[in-house]
């Protein structure tokens, strides 16, 4: 993950933590070598919640600076899957499966269950569902999970991929690719599947869920009809030739697919829900979709561990976060 900026990401997905969820404040975070290891040396005011540090998508290991000394302590992870599941997928263009965690890491800290965001169950929507990589990381975490991707052939190469991972792991689980038909009429394909690492759980009707649309992003609040979300988690196109369906052309540039998708997402986003979006400021300035956001009715985060997250990914990518709440 564009290992020349995850000192600075990490730094700002710490931050952001610390606001509401990690139980100490973050005094000092800046990169360090240790007998050539780079690390991220942290300085905390308070004593934080293991399990929340744990949570830190670029978190291997750590450790406890004593004199000249690193002492190791636990790491805590709440991961339900094993990472493979994030892992063995490999195809152009797929955004790297660290960053996706941090951009969900730091919707759910957002919301107005941040305390509660190791063990609460999250409804998470990707909206712009690509191959799934959100979707897999809220299944890894224990939470539900809801896409709606325009690209059936996406849908059907996830829906392969997952059926044979949980296959293969002998995980209990019901999975399903259909017509999905509303009055006669059919206004998507959907794949269905209900799923558990715990056996016990699962026949006792414990099961977490995924719900996957291929259809346009602007029908959402349809698809879903009086279903709603904690948290809208995307990766936002990176290009002029993406977007919604426009008859039988796709020529929306990634900022107006955003202007007249925000307010549709937002629709369906409980009270208390975040929106967390990445984005190319190449193609669409932080102010104007800050704009957006505020014109949906959302509250735009903007403490300084907000603004910490922009770095560049190459010539025509520099990517940034922004995290929006509805009140």
């Amino acid at each position: 993950m564009y290992a020349g900026s995850a000192p600075q990401v990490t730094a700002a997905e710490l931050g952001v933590l610390a606001i509401t969820a990690l139980g100490a404040a973050v005094i000092r975070a800046e990169p360090t070598t240790v007998a050539g290891v780079a690390y991220l040396e942290i300085e905390l005011d308070g004593e934080p919640r293991p399990d929340v540090l744990g949570q830190l998508a670029g978190a291997h290991a750590l450790f406890v600076r004593e004199g000249q000394l690193l002492r190791p302590v636990p790491l805590a992870r709440t991961e339900r899957l094993d990472d493979d599941l994030l892992t063995i997928p490999k195809y152009p263009g797929r955004t790297n499966e660290q960053f996706t965690r941090v951009l969900l890491n730091v919707t759910l800290a957002s919301t107005a269950w941040a305390g509660e965001m190791t063990q609460r169950r999250f409804t998470v929507l990707d909206p712009l569902a690509g191959r799934g990589t959100t979707l897999s990381w809220a299944l890894a975490l224990g939470h539900d999970a809801v896409g709606v991707e325009i690209e059936r052939r996406e849908v059907e190469a996830y829906a392969a991929f997952l059926t044979t991972w949980l296959r293969r792991k002998r995980l209990k689980h019901q999975i399903d690719l259909h017509p999905l038909r509303r009055s006669g009429t059919h206004v998507a394909d959907l794949l269905e599947a209900q799923l558990s690492p715990d056996p016990a759980a699962y026949r006792s009707g414990d099961r977490q869920r995924l719900t996957l649309y291929a259809a346009d992003t602007l029908a959402t609040p349809d698809l879903l009809q009086n279903r709603t979300v904690d948290a809208v988690v995307t990766d936002a196109p990176y290009g002029v030739a993406h977007g919604s369906r426009a008859g039988v052309a796709r020529d929306r540039s990634p900022a107006e697919l955003l202007s007249l998708a925000v307010p549709r997402w937002t629709s369906v986003l409980r009270s208390g829900g975040a929106v967390g979006i990445a984005w190319n400021t190449h193609g669409l300035a932080r102010g104007d979709l800050s704009a957006i956001c505020a014109d949906a009715g959302l509250e735009v985060c903007d403490a300084p561990p907000y603004l910490g997250f922009a770095h560049r990914v190459d010539a025509g990518i520099h990517r940034d976060i922004l995290v929006a709440r509805k009140p």
